[in-house]
């Protein structure tokens, strides 16, 4: 049976009142699109993956329960939230490998799977993330679409909807936060 956003912002807000049945509803409603939102992303990771998707969906959910002083808008919130903490937790994993201390073998990802900027060298999620807090301390909007697109893995119209823009808004930031990280990831070099 396919949720509608109504019944999942309802639920969220009847979870917050304290409903405890409404998190047994809200769970098998949301899980499904938060293993697409974490699979969107892993596909893009290459090689040797130590966090497999539905670990990181599994990760996520249970930071979700405890987070009990969030108070819920609606559906959109939840999803924004959720790709927050998918960020949270995979530059959290890449950062307790030690990669950046000990210059180890750092995981490449890339942020032209939806770009046509050419990127010599594929950044890796600590640098991006890195870029990504610089750009959110002066467009915080911007910063947005790059994380519900990239690590959300959510459509235009998608986050559209979520940030209540229109899509040729979301389309506009998203071009310019793709050259401006672009060009910040460069200059790390």
């Amino acid at each position: 049976m396919q949720s509608t956003a109504d019944e999942i912002s309802s639920l969220l807000h009847a979870w917050c009142g304290g409903d405890r049945t409404a998190l047994d509803k809200l769970m098998p409603l949301v899980y499904e699109e938060l293993h697409r939102l974490a699979h969107s992303y892993m596909r893009q990771e290459r090689g040797n993956q130590t966090l497999q998707t539905t670990a990181l969906v599994n990760e996520a959910f249970l930071r979700l329960v405890k987070a009990r002083e969030i108070e819920w808008k609606d559906r959109n919130h939840f999803y924004a939230i959720s790709a927050n903490l998918m960020r949270r937790i995979l530059v959290d994993l890449a950062r307790s490998r030690g990669y950046q201390k000990r210059g180890g073998k750092v995981k490449r990802i890339s942020l032209n799977t939806f770009s046509t900027i050419p990127i010599d060298r594929d950044p890796d999620l600590i640098r991006i993330d890195e870029a990504l807090d610089a750009l959110a301390g002066f467009d915080s909007r911007k910063a947005k679409v790059v994380e519900l697109r990239f690590f959300g893995g959510l459509s235009v119209r998608e986050t559209a909807e979520v940030l209540e823009v229109s899509t040729s808004t979301v389309d506009r930031d998203w071009e310019i936060a793709r050259t401006w990280l672009y060009r910040e990831l460069k200059n790390r070099n």
